[in-house]
């Protein structure tokens, strides 16, 4: 059954750039443009910028470069030096960085405020408008009702992509089935003795599922990353454990089931950590993710689609706007022996050794048939194994500010394929982005 329903709303903002979400991508985003002097207004759906690494409770940062340059230079520097300036834990520029949420939370907002950002929080993309691939306003719900804003550049940092995919561009979902890597809700601990903890055991994960502990038998277990609270105790610990298999991130449904999912398992891996490891025995579960970690959605089809080729053959581009380095990393897709052996032999064999690299081109944050159009984020014209490498923070963060600067510079009819690639490559270049001159 369908109903028709329409509204009369408030057009209640004109700015040059729109930006749909305020995660790593859509905080980059924000602030380039800012910075390129254009006037900005960001539109996030949670509570605090941030996404996965604050209210999803993602506990670290995969690394920011690839063991010789720091890759995620510019908007990704300034957030990995505030935090270290904090005391977050890591060992070294190339190593993962634990995240404290209310840290991370607390950089965003202020490296927001300072660049002159327009925002509104708990604010949710609700529609667009589009005629002939020209976006003309989106539609945004919020407490206050819906509203409209009119912009000349849109950039949809969502995550799933959901401006793009509304607005007729065409995208890709899952494997051939239309599966997509499981998500996982993240969660915060306390009273981990580190000094006593060790690796991934194996065998110990063994003897659980022969115990039956756990309902389901996933032995990809990313595991507990230290973090630090407010005070600076080293007691805390972050997991990144646990999987919802079968989940559609497009779809609130199975977003719902999902939850509900990850909060009952927390039960099967506290038994786990506190009788089958070291330094666990007293843990004890402080909060669960208010957002669901999800790895994979829709992938926007652009005028390029980076693809594994690219990967394996460390791929330069003449319109590239950074480099990035993050293994190849699908998760398993069921709970199973079989699946976790497939995943382990790729996620050893699809890495670089340090120094190396693979450019990220202009072209795959164009989404095709949009004219006034900018993605940025794990939903970018990708194929799966490319996307299961680039859609970490800090590939976020080096894909966010592109596109920010770029729509900056689209000009007054926010055509984003008229951008000069040369100079907005000087652009990044002068933010910090780590962009090689071509020889």
């Amino acid at each position: 059954m369908q109903i028709q329903y329409a509204k009369t709303i408030e057009l209640r903002h004109e700015t040059d750039v729109f930006i749909a979400g305020g995660g790593p991508a859509g905080v980059a985003a924000a602030c380039a443009a800012a910075r390129q002097g254009a006037s900005v207004f960001l539109a996030e759906a949670q509570g605090a910028f941030g996404g996965a690494g604050t209210t999803g409770l993602v506990p670290a940062f995969m690394p920011f470069g690839n063991g010789v340059d720091f890759l995620a230079g510019g908007i990704g520097r300034e957030v990995f030096d505030a935090l270290t300036e904090m005391g977050a834990p890591h060992e070294g520029l190339h190593s993962c960085v634990g995240i404290q949420a209310e840290q991370l939370k607390l950089v965003y907002d202020r490296m927001l405020t300072e660049a002159g950002v327009q925002f509104s929080l708990h604010t949710a993309l609700m529609d667009v408008a589009v005629s002939d691939g020209h976006v003309q306003h989106v539609v945004l719900s919020a407490k206050s009702g819906l509203f409209a804003v009119k912009a000349k550049v849109y950039i949809d940092c969502t995550g799933d992509g959901d401006l793009c995919a509304w607005a007729g561009a065409p995208f890709e979902l899952g494997n051939e089935d239309g599966l997509t890597m499981p998500a996982t809700l993240c969660s915060l601990w306390a009273n981990v003795d580190w000094s006593r903890t060790a690796g991934r055991d194996a065998q110990a994960l063994e003897k659980a599922f022969a115990d039956g502990i756990f309902t389901q038998e996933d032995r990809h277990l990313p595991g507990m990353f230290r973090v630090t609270d407010e005070a600076g105790n080293r007691n805390l610990g972050g997991g990144n454990i646990g999987h919802a298999f079968a989940v559609d991130a497009t779809d609130e449904r199975s977003l719902t089931t999902a939850m509900l999912w990850g909060r009952r398992y927390m039960a099967e891996y506290e038994k786990y950590y506190k009788e089958y490891l070291s330094g666990y025995e007293d843990m004890r579960l402080c909060a669960t993710g208010a957002y669901l970690g999800v790895r994979e959605s829709r992938r926007i089809m652009g005028d390029y689609v980076l693809n594994v080729d690219d990967f394996n053959n460390r791929a330069s581009f003449e319109d590239e706007i950074g480099r990035f380095s993050y293994p190849v990393d699908i998760h398993i897709m069921t709970p199973d022996k079989a699946a976790y052996d497939t995943f382990h032999a790729e996620h050893r064999d699809m890495r670089y050794k340090d120094g190396e690299s693979y450019g990220i081109p202009y072209r795959c944050l164009l989404p095709k048939n949009l004219t006034n159009v900018l993605v940025a984020g794990r939903c970018v014209s990708t194929d799966r194994p490319m996307q299961s490498s680039i859609r970490v923070m800090p590939g976020c963060y080096i894909m966010g500010q592109a596109v920010g600067v770029a729509a900056a510079m689209a000009g007054a009819n926010g055509d984003v394929r008229a951008v000069d690639v040369p100079v907005l490559q000087n652009r990044l270049r002068a933010m910090g982005a780590f962009l090689p001159k071509r020889v």
